[in-house]
């Protein structure tokens, strides 16, 4: 925790510092309110003790000043007796809390401890909103995986940036969770979006923030998720989609480690550690000239290369039981086991869409499967992707031949029916078909029971 003193008075700053060293708070002093400010400006506080009465701007000023200019750490105003009424109102104008002097710094520690909380779980639950949970255990317990694991040791403790690349499907956003999971910092927010999957128009608010005006329909000042992600972890996923001239703005941030809202005036220093992943090739697209070089390097400090599960085939079964156990909760199903056909056959297959792919295929097998043991004939190894080469037939070792139109129809709904949970109406939904089409078609294919 780092922790702003502005008080005129050297020894109440003096004091208040050496007191919060003690309980490991890290603070900064500031005798008047220009010079908060420019701290403020200058590098990011997880709070601010304020004194009311300082010369030149007030305290009241300082905080009317750091909401206009959208500096949003948790404030504590400092009062005289005779100035509660004006620390009220600095409560009612976005202070967090006040102090009368005299007071016991024990009481100031536990105020600042319990903002800085509540502020982190703000954050928290905003990001949640915005960008979702995702999974956080690296399952792996062959030597690439081990190796993996050591270097992910490496570097959790530090705060350098980190690319990760890989084929699609092969858990970048898992290891970069895991990669905070082990910092120093785990218990701060680690917040994940997707370049991807924002509408370019959006994705410079969304990542930095804009104010009430900015542009048609900001209705209210909203953080940006550089914000939200505080003293965590952004995680920028699919970092090869970023238009050019967002990739310049994302640039300025790395160097000066400061961002300007959409609408805003002044800028906001912001303390998270950046860790990017892509399955493109990021060096072909600089090439090119489609992905800036100087923005490449300040990502790449670190390269973290994820191996695609036909390389370590032999953690498939117990990747297969971590995600058959996980499904079996989603589903409001009880526990299933994997049985040995399962295993051999999930083994043998190449999985060109990775662990994504496995979970697909248990997916729909658990859907399917009679008892509560998924066997070998439950497992369903259709192509997943396009690309994806054929799975050899065990018979010729040739390839299947192409397969037939009510063959690949009856995949759709099976697929359609894994995605949607087993839910009818919204796999037929997905699939652009009545209820009663979707229905006949189960009971015509034999892929479940009607009901």
């Amino acid at each position: 925790m780092r922790v702003l003193i502005v008080d005129d008075e050297r020894h109440i700053r003096d004091s208040f510092k050496k007191y919060l060293g003690l309980e490991h708070i890290d603070a900064e002093g500031a005798e008047t309110g220009e010079a908060a400010l420019e701290a403020l400006e200058r590098e990011p506080f997880d709070a601010v003790v304020l004194d009311l009465k300082l010369p030149g701007i007030s305290g009241q000023e300082v905080l009317d000043r750091m909401l206009r200019r959208g500096l949003s750490p948790p404030v504590i105003m400092i009062s005289a007796h005779g100035q509660i009424a004006d620390a009220v109102a600095a409560l009612k104008a976005g202070a967090r809390d006040y102090l009368v002097k005299p007071f016991d710094p024990a009481e100031l520690v536990i105020k600042l401890r319990g903002l800085v909380e509540d502020k982190r779980r703000e954050n928290l639950v905003e990001a949640g909103k915005r960008t979702g949970a995702g999974e956080t255990a690296l399952i792996g317990e062959t030597e690439v995986m081990r190796a993996l694991s050591a270097q992910i040791d490496k570097i959790a403790g530090s705060n350098v940036t980190v690319l990760i690349s890989g084929e699609s499907g092969t858990g970048k956003e898992v290891a970069a969770r895991e990669i905070h999971r082990r910092s120093p910092l785990a218990a701060e927010p680690f917040v994940a979006v997707n370049i991807g999957g924002i509408h370019e128009g959006l994705m410079e608010s969304e990542l930095f923030g804009h104010e009430k005006g900015a542009f048609t329909g900001a209705m209210a000042r909203k953080p940006g998720l550089f914000e939200l992600a505080g003293r965590g972890c952004l995680f920028l996923d699919e970092i090869g989609e970023m238009p050019l001239s967002l990739q310049v703005k994302l640039l300025r941030v790395l160097q000066e480690r400061k961002i300007r809202r959409l609408g805003g005036t002044g800028d906001i220093p912001v303390n998270a550690r950046i860790i990017s992943a892509t399955n493109r090739d990021v060096e072909a697209l600089v090439r090119e000239g489609r992905f800036r070089e100087d923005l490449y390097y300040r990502l790449n400090v670190f390269r973290l290369t994820l191996p695609p599960l036909r390389e370590r085939s032999a953690d498939i079964p117990l990747l297969a039981r971590n995600l058959l156990g996980k499904l079996a909760t989603r589903m409001g199903k009880p526990p299933h086991t994997l049985g040995a056909g399962a295993e051999e056959k999930l083994s043998s297959y190449s999985f060109p869409g990775n662990v994504r792919e496995l979970e697909n295929v248990l997916e729909r097998a658990l859907i399917f499967c009679e008892g509560n043991e998924i066997r070998g004939q439950d497992i369903d190894l259709h192509r997943e992707t396009p690309s994806a080469a054929p799975p050899l037939s065990p018979k010729t070792g040739t390839a299947d031949p192409p397969q037939s139109l009510e063959k690949l129809e009856k995949e759709a709904i099976i697929a359609a029916l894994a995605r949607s949970g087993g839910n009818r109406t919204r796999a037929a939904e997905e699939l652009g078909v009545s209820r009663k089409t979707i229905l006949n078609k189960i009971k015509a294919y034999g892929v479940g029971r009607n009901r």
